[in-house]
């Protein structure tokens, strides 16, 4: 008998009703020597959540339990796991949960780049073609590669949204060599951009938060912001005209951003990071001519390796920081309501879903 035999689970069993989120069983894929079983605490709500349950990146399958900033208890561990973990570990699990370990990337410690990466839910198994179903659950099985220890101080609540929002934030920082006399500007002052601010002031950057109107400059001085530039104005975009080492761009829409102005906060040399994740249907189109000139360079990147996102959970720790958030107790009515919060820009910054014992139940245990 498959251990467990079923999990419990909340999330979309019908894309034409994504507000009404309902609940429905699933058999877990084999249990492997190298995974974990994880009893489900809590679960921030990502931007990625919402894309998909809109269906704004396919309709490859259902049932689908979305949710990928997952903290929880070890309930079982794999042999070749044992030296990492215990039954009883806090532990938290990201956007990914499983990779080829063979490809450079990989090889590198960059599982975040393997081109064979699994993601928690909306991704598929090369080996068995199980279809992840992600962290709105009971439980969740992984990969305990992708299994994070969470620092004793670093409260549940607090460490869920860092698990993808928080290192795909934080990533960049550490990938530039953020530090002590670096000018950091972030584009959007939301659910990633405030911990990318947050992140970057605890690294000793000098921080620009960057948004369209004046509406979020109070909130970017109390998470630590030493500057506020308005894209929409001229007069603030001269003032900080070329002063910027490295700008990270965490909106969630390029088309709704104006990318060149953005990058002529840049210093000579200087470095745009996208971490957007649009719909798949959205280009960025761009003037070549002044970022010839001036030397700039574009990155993408996506997450963070499993090195980076436990140096983050213990970094964060050490620094007592703290997102911004919201809790709900997890049911079928506050999913959806939170799913459309956050679709609608009304949550300050990040939501998490609590109460995942209460809600499924001592029966739905291992």
């Amino acid at each position: 008998m498959p251990y467990p035999e079923k999990i419990d689970a909340l999330g979309i069993t019908n894309y034409d009703n994504w507000k009404t989120p309902s609940r429905f069983q699933y058999v877990p894929q084999e249990f492997r020597d190298y995974d974990v079983d994880i009893e489900i605490e809590a679960c921030a709500i990502c931007g990625s959540d919402v894309h998909v349950v809109k269906s704004n990146w396919g309709r490859p399958y259902v049932p689908v339990a979305v949710g990928h900033e997952i903290i929880g208890r070890v309930v079982k561990v794999g042999p070749e796991s044992k030296k990492k973990f215990q039954v009883g570990d806090r532990v938290g699990v990201g956007a990914q949960c499983d990779c080829d370990n063979t490809c450079s990337a990989c090889i590198d410690g960059f599982q975040n780049n393997c081109i064979a990466q699994v993601g928690t839910y909306f991704g598929k198994n090369p080996k068995t073609g199980f279809n992840t179903i992600g962290g709105n659950a009971s439980h969740i099985r992984v990969n305990s590669e992708f299994v994070f220890k969470i620092p004793d101080s670093l409260e549940t609540k607090y460490a869920a949204p860092m698990l993808c929002g928080g290192i795909t934030g934080f990533a960049p920082l550490l990938n530039n060599n953020v530090g002590k006399g670096m000018k950091v500007g972030v584009v959007g002052i939301g659910g990633i951009g405030h911990m990318t601010v947050l992140f970057a002031k605890a690294l000793g950057a000098e921080v620009t938060a960057i948004s369209r109107s004046r509406a979020k400059e109070q909130d970017a001085k109390k998470l630590g912001a030493d500057h506020y530039c308005v894209s929409s104005d001229e007069s603030s975009l001269k003032q900080s005209n070329r002063t910027l080492d490295l700008i990270v761009n965490t909106t969630s829409s390029l088309s709704e951003s104006d990318i060149s102005t953005i990058m002529s906060l840049l210093k000579p040399r200087g470095k745009l990071c996208v971490i957007s994740a649009p719909p798949i249907s959205e280009t960025l189109k761009l003037k070549v001519f002044p970022l010839l000139m001036m030397g700039y360079s574009i990155e993408f990147s996506a997450i963070g390796s499993p090195s980076q996102i436990q140096f983050m959970l213990d970094f964060a720790a050490k620094h007592q920081i703290k997102p911004w958030i919201e809790t709900y107790d997890i049911n079928e009515k506050s999913l959806g309501d939170a799913w459309q919060k956050v679709d609608n820009g009304d949550v300050k910054f990040r939501a998490v879903m609590v109460g995942y014992d209460k809600y499924f139940g001592r029966e739905a245990r291992m």
